[in-house]
């Protein structure tokens, strides 16, 4: 049997317990390769109901920087005896198992080499308490991985005393545990690998976080002071990452007072009702939420749209339909978001690739509200929110000013003979408007979720109500000038043949590229970050003989949405869907690709490789 040798590229997967506590020590296994200077990509793949059904974490180790999932494993920790069958037949030949060998077990395939640790007996003999002698078994088997992969130990030291800063107690054991797997391979499994983590400066520059976390992060740096949201996974952690933030950055230094307000409301249409009232009174307030949050949240965003309130909305998508997939990735609430309520609305949306871009979005979006007036989404995903993610660090200029908009003060309303909210006075579509309590007796007007005039006032006149909607999509059009313009892979169009694609798709994208590059198929690409689409958008589609749409979702949606805004014909817009809620890999987008010009249907239709 040949075994996989590689340095700085393979696949490792973890297959653990739910509620073991496995992930943490994982989680640092990650921390480690990245810190040893190359880049990493980790997905938790967890059951969304109980404890103690199969768990999975899998890092993909990349020098070369492809950071999408990948199909295939090259060295499986199966700690798991419910999924070791699954867990063995994912292994590719020639593969590294890892297990707990305190039992003997039989496995059926004789094409990938057994490494047995005894994991168990190794915490019995270290540990007398019988909670202890559970969680640390994971740091022994990172201990031991530090040997077999040859990773500096002192990484593992160091990661271990800063994630246990504040708990001292805790240190001393764990590295116990860590240096007993370590020794333990160091004396038995020495050169068994040929899979080996070599230092490198691949990371420079660069950090490792999730987008969630990000996003954040940059709500405080876009200025928001005000976060009402209710639990949903995936989008939980991203108000705690804000809370946590503003703990630490929003603070007042004299009294310690907080500058800040977050509330965990009831349920997600009190949530959203908040953030509206907040953004009505002045503040920059957000909510965040995942796909059954949007459906409950639609009526809300509808007043938002129509009243001309601000709103910045994070969707962490997921699977559905209903409560769907809970703990799977998808990009499926495009139409959901950019049609959402009832009646004619378009709404803005933004989609991040990576948490850089999750910070940067996060920013602009405060922006972006306050100058349109608008509600805007930030379409994100339960891979890129809740996974971490080699990503660029993040910048930031401290001269940076908010563009709060369209807002009169005391002295421009004593100006105005007559203060009109929704006058489109500049002939964008966007009106003016003033702060409740801006002037005694000017800028007072009536915010209506029902019709009105250009003063607030309320008509039934059908004229009048076209003419408001008309206007409402005149400033739809002003915003396409103003979001995100698409990437290019680019700079002048060289193939009569393209592929669209958006958002955490980006990085199986530049890996599949690469793949067809190899097979000698050439393709323009156009990276979407954001609708309405603006004017490049429809020149890279009228350049253009066919077009790839690649997409996380059953429908594609993408592809419904650049038909029904710019009335291209079908026929031009080919598909390339994977919904079965992994993250989509670079073999799934060049094998559809290859297949649809190479005439093989079959492979086209599937969802899956």
């Amino acid at each position: 049997m040949k075994k996989i040798k590689a340095i700085n590229e393979f696949v490792i997967k973890f297959a653990n317990v739910n509620g073991s506590g496995s992930a943490s020590a994982n989680q640092m296994f990650a921390k480690g390769v990245f810190r040893s200077g190359v880049p990493v990509s980790p997905k938790n793949i967890f059951p969304s109901n109980i404890q103690g059904l199969p768990t999975w974490f899998e890092v993909r180790v990349s020098e070369k920087g492809y950071l999408g999932r990948r199909d295939g494993v090259d060295i499986a920790v199966a700690m798991n005896p419910q999924s070791y069958k699954e867990d063995i037949n994912e292994l590719n030949e020639g593969g590294y198992l890892v297990y707990d060998s305190s039992w003997k077990r039989e496995f059926d395939r004789e094409d990938i080499y057994v490494m047995g640790i005894p994991l168990t007996n190794i915490c019995l003999e270290k540990f007398s308490n019988p909670k202890q002698r559970l969680l640390f078994k994971n740091i022994a088997y990172l201990g031991a991985l530090s040997s077999i992969l040859n990773i500096d130990k002192e990484i593992y030291i160091n990661i271990i005393s800063e994630q246990f800063k504040n708990k001292e107690k805790l240190i001393d054991p764990n590295l116990l545990a860590l240096n007993a797997g370590f020794d333990y391979a160091e004396e038995n499994l020495s050169n068994d690998c040929l899979i080996e983590v070599k230092k490198a400066s691949k990371t420079t520059n660069m950090i490792l976080t999730s987008g969630n976390n990000a996003a954040g992060l940059g709500c405080v740096y876009g200025g928001a002071t005000v976060c009402s949201w209710y639990p949903i996974t995936p989008s939980t952690s991203l108000a705690e990452s804000f809370t946590s933030f503003t703990d630490k950055l929003r603070k007042e230094e004299d009294t310690g007072k907080n500058k800040f307000a977050i509330v965990q409301a009831e349920d997600e249409l009190a949530a959203i009702g908040m953030a509206i009232g907040a953004n009505w009174n002045g503040a920059r307030a957000f909510t965040a939420t995942s796909g059954p949050g949007i459906s409950l949240m639609s009526e809300f965003l509808g007043l938002a749209y129509f009243a001309e309130i601000p709103l910045v909305l994070f969707n962490v998508q997921r699977g559905g339909p209903s409560t769907g997939m809970p703990t799977r990735t998808q990009q499926s609430d495009l139409l959901a978001c950019a049609y959402a309520s009832h009646g004619d609305t378009k709404h803005v949306l933004l989609f991040p690739c990576d948490p850089k871009e999750c910070f940067d979005f996060a920013v602009q979006a405060f922006d972006l509200a306050d100058r349109l007036q608008t509600p805007i989404i930030v379409m994100s995903d339960l891979d890129l929110g809740m996974n971490d993610w080699s990503t660029e660090e993040f910048s930031w200029e401290d001269s940076t000013t908010y563009d709060r908009g369209k807002v009169l003060n005391k002295t421009d309303l004593e100006n105005l003979e007559q203060f009109g909210r929704y006058l489109d006075v500049d002939g964008d579509g966007i009106p003016h408007r003033t702060y409740p309590g801006t002037h005694p007796s000017k800028g007072a007007y009536f915010t209506r979720g029902t019709s009105h005039d250009e003063f607030a006032r309320y008509t039934e006149d059908g004229e009048v109500n076209a003419q408001n909607l008309s206007r409402l999509l005149k400033k739809y059009q002003t915003a396409s000038e103003h979001v995100p313009s698409p990437v290019f892979g680019q700079t002048s169009n060289k193939s009569s043949m393209g592929v669209i694609y958006f958002g955490s798709t980006e990085v199986a994208m530049q890996e599949a590229l690469d793949i067809l590059n190899e097979q000698t198929i050439k393709l323009d690409t156009m990276r979407l970050r954001s609708f309405p689409f603006n004017l490049s958008v429809w020149e890279f589609i009228e350049d253009h003989d066919l077009l790839f749409i690649v997409e996380q979702n059953r429908d594609g949606q993408m592809r419904t949405l650049l038909m029904a805004e710019g009335g291209i014909i079908p026929d031009k817009l080919v598909s390339v869907l994977s919904f079965d809620g992994q993250p989509i890999t670079a073999d799934f987008i060049s094998n559809k690709i290859k297949a649809h010009i190479l005439g093989d249907p079959v492979k086209l239709a599937s969802s899956g490789d």
